[in-house]
Order: structure tokens, then C-alpha cells, then sequence
């Protein structure tokens, strides 16, 4: 197998000896330059795999001479892919190079791990992209044929563009931004993405880490040793590490503030972190990947969300349409649902009538596919034939809440935990103790539920 080949550029003869060892030891191939004058030369009489480049070449620190190189590079060598290298005070110029085409970027000093999973995740994708066959877009059948994709139900051509995305992506270590309104199924495509990785038999940690509180934060993403604060009685394993070797699903990211926003950056940028407690530094051997239902651009732009973060963690942008923009999915939607609920009920031979399915198509959803499964789910519980009717449709749309926003109590009526054991108490009887069923309808893993439980003395 042909070696990979690198260009390295940096004004520095430390960095240079650096890398290039670092680029052999790993198996690669480098070229070192020192200025951008003798990178272009280089460039001219060589094909490079990937070109890792500083931001400044003399005394200058605004960056100007690595994008004005990088404009260039772009301009004449297109489908090069870049790492851009800069100081993390200067991490607005790498930013700024993201923007200008760049692939990655990593902040002096950086560990070896650090700047190698950038070079592996950029050269992965570029590696996917062509052993997919370029552009050319795959039928549901030869996606079905090659790829595990049988939790994901549809043919609209929009799904069928986020698939095909996949089956270029999942064999990466690329990290991964899942876009799409709230029951989408977005948790649905980061598992797959993660079942058809080379990480598959590694966890699959989720994480609602919208819902993390923060002075939870470090506990719950790193864990925490015995006597590191008063009610820390035993060693706890945090997320990064309980997703050691597999991939951490951020789930709600756009959900967290400023100060667990600088956290959460820190790790993904430097790939490590400290157990509360420890001083001790480990290393992050997961991959990311995060979904939100809000705007994460205009969060930027309304300096709510940090642009190096969004950066950092949408390598690859996917983005899940609405069920009001797919309805042709709706059939085969509700005939996937019917047969999970009568296993789930022991009813066989479940339908739905035509006139139903007319009823469905004529709904907005608003909250798209989990909507639909409660929908299809409550009017099999009110249903008296194995054949759902319009008029059963109508009884089960009749249940639902006469407006879309949750009714909440009077702010000071009592507190959050007095809300969070309502809710459990409720899901629990609602769901006839099956935490499973309470874990999916809450949004939480059940490990979490039965935390939940045992801290509020729930008993079953």
C-alpha cells in the first residue's frame, strides 16, 4: 500500500523535526518547507495526500502570510485537503482559515495524539469519499446491501443524500454535527454512523449533555475520584471514558453555556482531560458526535454559541429534514411502527386503512417521527379492530395536548427536583414500570432513569 504523503510548513525547525518524525513513526511519508515560496514549488512538483501549515512565517502574529498562502493553496489545489497549526490564543485565525476552506485546525502545543487524529480523520475522509465512488449516489437497495441502515425507514431523496453521506463517513474518525427539529431522529443516525464504524463493537455512550447541569459537568463528562467533594464516596468513570474506544453522542449541544462550552473545547481540542479529582491527564480515544435542534450559525453570529467550538465539532454536517418534507416516508413510517407495537402488545397482523393514512398525510407534525409513533402508538391502544380507521386516528389525536407547548408550572410552585421526580413517577406508572419505554419517552438512557430512581427513593 502506497505510503500517504504529507507537506509540513512551519518557520520553525523544532516544529518541522517534530512532525516529521511524528508523520514516520506513524507510518507516513513528509516534505518540510519553511516558507511558503518553497511549499509552492514543492506543490508544483509533487501530489500530497494533505498539507499541515502554521499561520505565521516571520515576526508577523496576525496570520495574514498563512491565509493569504492558504487562499492560494485552495485556488490552485483545490481538493488538497489543510490542518491549519496556530497558537490558542489565536484560535480566531484558525476560525477564519475554516472558513476559507480549511479541514481541520490544532493549537500549539499540541500532543501527538492530538494533531494524528486530525491527520487520520482528515485522510479517512478523503480515503471514504473515493472508495465510495466520488458522488455517485447509492440506491436504498445497494445502501441496504452494504450497510447496516435498518433502524433508519425511508426513501425520500433527501434521507437517501444523508445515507449515502454516511456510508462515506462512518468508517472515520471525522466528527460529526447532526442538524434536525426535535423527533427527527437524530440519536437514530449517530448509532448508525457508529454500528457501521470500525467502533461498532466499542460503546455507544449518549449523553443528553443539554440537560447536564453545571456544577455536574465535570463529574458527569469526566468523572470523579473518591473524596474529590463531600458526597463523592466512591470512584466514578466519567462519559469520555466509559466511551473509551467507541463514540460519545452530544446530545442537545447547543443547549450548554459559555463556561461548559470552554470545557467541552478543551477536550476535543487538546483530545484530553482530568478525572475531578485527579491529577492525572488521559486521553480522549472517542469519537464525537453531536446533534441539536437549534441554529447553531445564528447562536454564532449572536455570540450565544463559540465559533471554534462549532468548528471543531461539524467536521461533517448532516443535516435530517422533517417528516412535513418527507410524507412519502409516512407509509412505510407507520407500517414499521404498527409492527414494533404489536410485538410490543402481542397483537398480530396490524393495519392501517387507507382513509388513515389520508387522515396522517395531512398533518403537520410538529413533532415529526416520535410524533407519528406516539400518534400511531395511542390509536392502537383505543383501537377495538387490528385494522386502524380514520375515526381511530381521530380519537388518538384527540388525546394530545391542544397546544404543541408544554404545560408548565407557575415559576416558584416548586422546585426542579420536585418537577424531575413528577415527571419520573409519572413515566414510570404511564409505562407500567418498563424503564426502557420511560428511558425513550424522557429522552435519557436507562442507567439514568435508575440513578433518577434511587435518588429520589422511587420504588417500582
Amino acid at each position: 500500500m502506497k505510503k500517504k504523503k504529507l507537506l509540513i510548513v512551519d518557520d520553525d525547525p523544532a516544529i518541522i523535526a517534530s512532525l516529521s518524525l511524528l508523520s514516520k513513526h506513524a507510518g507516513f511519508q513528509s516534505d518540510t518547507a519553511e516558507k511558503p515560496e518553497s511549499a509552492f514549488r514543492l506543490l508544483d512538483q509533487n501530489r500530497y495526500d494533505l498539507l499541515l501549515q502554521d499561520m505565521n512565517f516571520s515576526r508577523k502574529t496576525d496570520g495574514a502570510e498563512g491565509m493569504a498562502m492558504l487562499w492560494k493553496v485552495k485556488a490552485d489545489f483545490p481538493h488538497l485537503p489543510v490542518i491549519l497549526i496556530t497558537a490558542w490564543g489565536s484560535v480566531s485565525l484558525a476560525v477564519e482559515g475554516m472558513r476559507a476552506g480549511a479541514s481541520d485546525f490544532v493549537t500549539k502545543p499540541f500532543s501527538n495524539e492530538q494533531i494524528l487524529h486530525s491527520i487520520r480523520s482528515v485522510l479517512g475522509l478523503a480515503k471514504a469519499y473515493a472508495e465510495a465512488g466520488g458522488d455517485r449516489p447509492h440506491s436504498r437497495a445497494e445502501l441496504d446491501r452494504d450497510f447496516d441502515f435498518s433502524e433508519i425507514i425511508g426513501n425520500d431523496s433527501a434521507l437517501l443524500n444523508i445515507l449515502n453521506i454516511m456510508t462515506r463517513i462512518s468508517r472515520t474518525d471525522a466528527s460529526v454535527l447532526i442538524l434536525g427539529e426535535s423527533g427527527t431522529g437524530k440519536e437514530l443516525i449517530a448509532e448508525a454512523i457508529h454500528q457501521n464504524s470500525e467502533r461498532k463493537d466499542a460503546p455507544f455512550v449518549k449523553v443528553n449533555i443539554g440537560g447536564v447541569s453545571a456544577s455536574l459537568f465535570d463529574s458527569e463528562m469526566f468523572g470523579h475520584v473518591r473524596g474529590a467533594f463531600t458526597d463523592a464516596k466512591h470512584n466514578r468513570a466519567g462519559r469520555f471514558e466509559l466511551a473509551e474506544g467507541g463514540t460519545i453522542f452530544l446530545d442537545e449541544i447547543g443547549d450548554i453555556d459559555a463556561d461548559r462550552q470552554v470545557k467541552l473545547l478543551r477536550v476535543l481540542q487538546d483530545r484530553t482531560y482530568e478525572v475531578l479529582g485527579s491529577s492525572k491527564t488521559r486521553t480522549v480515544n472517542a469519537r464525537v458526535i453531536s446533534a441539536t435542534n437549534r441554529d447553531l450559525m445564528k447562536m454564532v453570529e449572536a455570540d450565544e454559541f463559540r465559533e471554534d467550538l462549532f468548528y471543531r465539532i461539524n467536521l461533517i454536517t448532516l443535516k435530517v429534514p422533517p417528516l412535513r418534507e418527507r410524507l412519502n416516508d409516512l407509509v412505510l413510517l407507520t407500517e414499521y411502527f404498527l409492527d414494533k407495537i404489536g410485538k410490543v402488545y402481542k397483537q398480530d397482523r396490524l393495519a392501517i386503512s387507507q382513509a388513515a393514512i389520508d387522515r396522517l398525510k395531512g398533518l403537520t407534525w410538529p413533532g415529526n417521527i416520535r410524533e407519528l409513533k406516539q400518534v400511531i402508538e395511542r390509536a392502537v391502544l383505543l383501537s377495538n379492530s387490528p385494522t386502524l380507521d380514520r375515526g381511530d386516528i381521530d380519537r388518538a389525536l384527540a388525546m394530545q395536548p391542544d397546544d404543541a407547548t408544554p404545560k408548565l408550572p407557575d415559576v416558584g410552585s416548586m422546585t426542579l427536583a420536585e418537577m424531575e421526580r413528577g415527571m419520573i413517577e409519572k413515566a414510570m406508572v404511564q409505562y407500567n414500570n418498563n424503564v426502557h419505554h420511560v428511558a425513550e419517552a424522557l429522552g435519557i438512557s436507562r442507567p439514568a432513569v435508575y440513578r433518577r430512581l434511587e435518588k429520589f427513593g422511587i420504588k417500582p
